[in-house]
């Protein structure tokens, strides 16, 4: 499954568009402002935190939701905004509702992973 998805900031100020295989990991990645290690990784979600999910739309493929990505974006805002006020018009964090009874911590753990498992595989070789 494939994921796009709207991400805003407190003020629900700024809207990002992206899209993903992993839509819990992905908006993780949001809030905690991560990615590579311990850095803060630069760019529009760190400038403008965007860390609250407001909207997301499920696909089969990822063809299918990289162009849905690009039509969302080449959208006007007000339409973005009627869009997002269908499926969520209080705009509530979304993140809170895909994870809910699920161990947030584990995403955590789970970007941590895959780097133990590429250093077992190297020290194999």
């Amino acid at each position: 499954m494939y994921y796009v998805y709207i991400v805003t900031n407190k003020n629900n100020s700024v809207l990002c568009i992206g899209v993903t295989g992993n839509l819990e990991g992905r908006i993780f990645e949001h809030r905690e402002r991560l990615v590579e290690g311990e850095r803060l990784v630069e760019g529009f979600t760190k400038r403008y935190q965007v860390t609250k999910l407001i909207f997301y739309e499920d696909y089969p493929d990822p063809r299918s939701a990289i162009a849905r990505e690009k039509q969302l974006k080449g959208w006007r805002r007000e339409k973005k905004i009627a869009l997002i006020g269908k499926q969520n018009p209080r705009w509530i964090d979304l993140f809170d509702v895909i994870t809910e009874g699920f161990d947030v911590d584990l995403l955590n753990r789970e970007k941590q992973e895959p780097l133990i498992i590429r250093e077992r595989r190297a020290e194999q070789e």
